[in-house]
């Protein structure tokens, strides 16, 4: 049976998405001082606070992850033992 090919199979296309996402993500940034935000904190006025911030989350979630797969993994075979 053969395989359907799909966009991203194109090694080619993967590298023009990555360059749009990349490119899209450095705008943003650049406009980013420009665009007048309603912060309720002080620190939420301060230039790129809301892209270090949803870093560092996702980097802390990632990491939160791990250790709680430590806890809940099961063996193997936890279901074919009940």
């Amino acid at each position: 049976m053969k395989k359907e090919l799909t966009v991203f199979d194109n090694p080619r296309n993967v590298k023009r998405f990555l360059l749009f996402f990349y490119g899209c993500l450095i705008l943003l940034l650049i406009i980013d001082p420009f665009i007048h935000k309603h912060g309720e904190f002080p620190w939420e006025d301060a230039p790129e606070f809301f892209a270090a911030y949803g870093f560092v989350s996702c980097v802390l979630l990632i990491f939160i992850a791990k250790l709680l797969r430590l806890w809940v993994k099961r063996d193997e075979d936890y279901y074919e033992r009940l």
